[in-house]
């Protein structure tokens, strides 16, 4: 899907300061983050259907070694039901979007390869 936008997707820890001229947070995760209030997080939507599923999620427990494979998979997932997304892909169109995942590393979790599709989305 060509948007015809140049959005700006930015993955960020939930546990971080919102940011000045932050776009709107969406918690990416299926689970809730520990120790999070639901006022504290300041979120602009859960997209909890756009995480990885329950089983992809426990194979891959955050294991770099897993990752390449976990990145095939989730993407396949992501594919297979792009609907899970359509509101990730408007709100990035339309004013940016903050992809908020609670995992401890920055560069291995799902928020990174859920980028890497609604790039591919909003690209063409």
């Amino acid at each position: 899907m060509n948007r015809g936008c140049a959005p700006r997707i930015i993955a960020r820890r939930i546990y971080e300061p919102v940011g000045p001229d932050e776009p709107p947070r969406w918690l990416v995760d299926r689970v809730w983050p520990r120790g999070l209030s639901k006022a504290a997080a300041g979120l602009a939507g859960w997209a909890r259907d756009a995480a990885p599923t329950t089983p992809l999620r426990q194979w891959f427990g955050h294991k770099p070694a897993r990752f390449l494979e976990f990145r095939r998979r989730y993407l396949a997932e992501l594919r297979a039901h792009p609907e899970v997304a359509d509101a990730l892909v408007v709100a990035a169109c339309e004013s940016g979007v903050v992809l908020a995942y609670a995992a401890r590393d920055e560069t291995h979790n799902n928020a990174v390869v859920l980028r890497e599709y609604l790039m591919e989305r909003v690209d063409g």
